[in-house]
């Protein structure tokens, strides 16, 4: 797809962004880093970090609908929302049918990325474990994938070879932390560290021996510290302990990231825009909300025999001709109704649609916890919160209590709430907002040296995850795409939308038919994905 400015729809840089012409641009994702843990809690213990924001611009950044690693990250990458991209989740139906869902992978991607855009101008890109990225698509530049990549023994990198280079760096390069609900919190917390100090370890040897105009890494490891250590320091969980001794776990553990981005930093030039971001932040997890199993007690969802055991939803359980609804579990919730004319034994006529929906987001909304107190629950229209909705969407998305309740998608419980997670121990759920940090680099060396971009030490608000794309084309003075979602981000923000803002359209075409994953590395997947809370 030729993206040269010749042959591109532009728009002008939102709110007259100012031209910046920089060599270079770094971003460093941190998966799940949350805002009120980098900005407040823990910022007397970061000193980088602390220089960035004293020296740059910070706040929160608001995640996508819903606030997930998949596809929130590519999201944020392309510009494009999830409706856009068509892609709800790690999973998603591949079409109208009951059964046919496909595991998120870089063939569903459409929408140029930054660095497919950079790569037309001839600029060079080097990305780290953005997820969305397996199997690695072509480039100029160089490409490790992510987490969703089955091994290292696939070909999980572009150029394919230089999988056999990793190797001769950090040894075995670890995609993940696996067997996460399964590994004791010794174990998992070591090989957590060991993730994170390899990942750098490669990041740094990209950087001194490939060229490179734009670099993009994300790190895994603050997602995984959230889900597994979150009771042991915050005294609102359920099941905090007092002095327990992982109390500091993860405070350490954002320490040594400081530390990790700093010695990182030091091999940049100084004519480079950095930039430290987050998909989605975290907070503490009370329970879990039965989501099918309420379906079913209101008549929605009807069984053929009901499981007297916490059993895992499929759709051979149920009764089609007399379902109306069903939901799937997660962090988050996905509701699809039983449309006649859509679905293959469709009950709810079309006409009555809209009917069915306000009813369920009504009483999805005044639903109380087990303490019979109003849980909170947020719902929305996909076609509210996306400027195009490709694929098959959900018909409503769920966020119960706020996401302090996961979604349980398993049946069998004979409870709507529960405090013992269907896929394992986990602490956290995904909060809406992420982390933003930007600086110039030879600013943070020098604090005597011109600041070329920004010098407000307060917190910014009204950030967006769409706002990365643009503002990054931004600093390398090249045209934004006029379907690009989000605004460009500058010394003077005030968070307002702009005046005579474009109408988005997509750019994502169907989904190709070819497959990314074998039979055995969906079942795989499927497993690590449920043992990750994911689904």
């Amino acid at each position: 797809m030729g993206l040269k400015a010749d042959k591109l729809t532009t728009r002008q840089n939102v709110g007259e962004g100012r031209r910046m012409g920089y060599e270079k641009v770094c971003i460093l994702g941190l998966d799940c880093a949350e805002p009120s843990l980098v900005f407040d809690r823990y910022r007397a213990e970061l000193p980088f970090l602390a220089r960035l924001m004293a020296r740059g611009c910070y706040g929160p950044l608001e995640s996508t609908v819903p606030p997930i690693t998949v596809p929130a990250w590519m999201c944020m990458m392309t510009g494009q929302d999830p409706g856009t991209l068509g892609i709800y989740g790690f999973r998603n139906r591949r079409d109208r049918s009951y059964e046919a869902l496909e595991f998120a992978n870089s063939h569903m991607v459409q929408a140029p990325a930054l660095w497919d855009i950079l790569g037309e101008y001839g600029k060079e890109s080097l990305i780290v474990g953005v997820p969305l990225t397996y199997p690695p698509k072509p480039l100029k530049g160089v490409l490790v994938s992510d987490f969703l990549a089955p091994s290292t023994q696939e070909e999980y990198t572009y150029p394919p070879e230089f999988r056999h280079e990793i190797a001769q760096v950090v040894g075995d390069y670890l995609l993940d932390a696996r067997g996460f609900r399964e590994k004791d919190r010794d174990t998992l917390l070591t090989e957590i560290y060991e993730m994170t100090k390899r990942r750098f370890a490669l990041a740094k040897h990209l950087l001194t021996t490939r060229p490179w105009n734009l670099f993009v890494m994300v790190e895994m490891g603050p997602d995984r510290m959230h889900h597994a250590f979150w009771r042991y320091m915050d005294a609102h969980h359920p099941f905090y302990e007092p002095g327990h001794r992982f109390v500091n776990a993860i405070r350490d553990y954002y320490r040594y990231l400081d530390s990790q981005i700093e010695a990182f930093v030091q091999l940049l030039d100084g004519d480079t825009l950095l930039l430290v971001v987050s998909d989605h932040g975290a907070k503490p997890m009370v329970g879990g909300f039965c989501f099918n199993e309420w379906l079913i007690r209101e008549g929605y969802l009807v069984l053929k025999t009901v499981p007297e055991a916490p059993t895992k939803f499929s759709p051979k359980m149920v009764d089609w001709s007399r379902t109306r609804a069903w939901g799937d579990g997660g962090y988050y919730g996905r509701l699809f109704l039983n449309v006649r004319g859509r679905e293959p034994q469709g009950t709810v006529p079309p006409e009555e649609v809209e009917a069915l929906k306000q009813e369920l987001i009504q009483r999805i909304e005044a639903l109380t916890d087990d303490k019979g107190q109003p849980m909170g629950n947020r719902v929305f229209r996909p076609e509210e919160v996306y400027t195009s909705c490709q694929g098959v969407p959900p018909d409503l998305i769920v966020y119960f209590g706020d996401l302090h309740w996961r979604s349980v998608g398993s049946v069998g419980h004979n409870s709507l709430w529960t405090h013992t997670n269907d896929t394992g121990p986990d602490d956290a759920n995904h909060a809406p907002f992420g982390i933003f940090l930007m600086a110039d680099v030879k600013a943070l060396r020098d604090a005597e040296a011109p600041v070329k971009t920004f010098d407000t030490t307060d917190a910014l608000k009204g950030l967006s995850l769409y706002d990365i794309a643009p503002t990054v084309l931004n600093a390398f003075d090249l045209p934004i795409p006029a379907n690009m979602r989000g605004k460009v981000i500058q010394r003077d923000w005030t968070g307002a939308s702009p005046s005579g803002r474009e109408q988005i359209s997509s750019l994502s075409t169907p989904m190709q038919a070819e497959r990314a994953y074998t039979e055995q590395e969906e079942e795989e997947l499927a497993r690590r994905l449920e043992e990750l809370g994911y689904i």
